[in-house]
């Protein structure tokens, strides 16, 4: 048995028994149903479960509605970000070995990716993430997630579907923007904006790619 919160409990399986604890997406939404807590698997846990997987991330992310300490059992350990956002984003219901889980939809993932930098790994491992979870990405849902997140969350990440070669697909968040009138802004966040960006997203490059990854 293992409790990785007060009157929570898990039954290790013998197979997990080295490790401590069975895999966080066994218990992950009986863990937040005990919590009392509304969440969905995202950032790179729901990048690699989407398939992009280049980088897999140490911890399992869960974005949630309210600061929540980690959790860690065995050697598993549960990160949260929050989100005052939460029950906008869509998700999807993804089965797991013992039932289903809240997971982020690419689009939310894609947007989160740049919503939470630092467990995201900043500008250049974003853009390694987004060069692989692209192609599941649909346009339009991404224009329908837009007005939910800041301004600057939209620009950063279009520059960034634009510097992976991924124009297209963010062709419908670049008229979106259009006609809100965005103000120049840094990529990485708290860093200064310089004028003349030259990009369509009004966004700074303040990063060297290959020193960010």
């Amino acid at each position: 048995m293992a409790s990785p919160r007060r009157g929570f409990y898990l039954i290790v399986p013998p197979e997990y028994r080295i490790v401590g604890a069975p895999p966080a997406s066994w218990f992950v939404d009986e863990l937040m149903r005990h919590l009392g807590q509304p969440y969905y698997v995202g950032i790179l846990t729901a990048a690699a479960i989407h398939g992009a997987a280049h980088q897999q991330p140490m911890v399992f992310q869960v974005v949630t509605s309210k600061p929540t300490r980690d959790v860690r059992v065995g050697k598993v350990t549960i990160r949260f970000s929050t989100s005052t956002r939460l029950e906008r984003m869509p998700v999807v219901k993804k089965q797991t070995e013992t039932g289903t889980m809240r997971l982020a939809t690419p689009e939310t993932c894609a947007f989160d990716l740049v919503r939470y930098p630092s467990a995201a790994g900043y500008p250049g491992n974003v853009a390694v993430v987004l060069s692989e979870l692209f192609e599941q990405l649909d346009p339009g849902a991404l224009v329908e997630i837009a007005p939910i997140v800041r301004l600057p969350d939209v620009q950063r990440l279009g520059f960034l579907l634009d510097w992976v070669e991924a124009k297209t697909v963010a062709d419908g968040l670049a008229r979106w923007l259009r006609e809100r009138k965005p103000r120049l802004v840094a990529l990485r966040p708290g860093g200064a904006a310089a004028e003349g960006s030259g990009n369509r997203w009004l966004v700074y490059p303040n990063v060297d790619f290959e020193e960010d990854r």
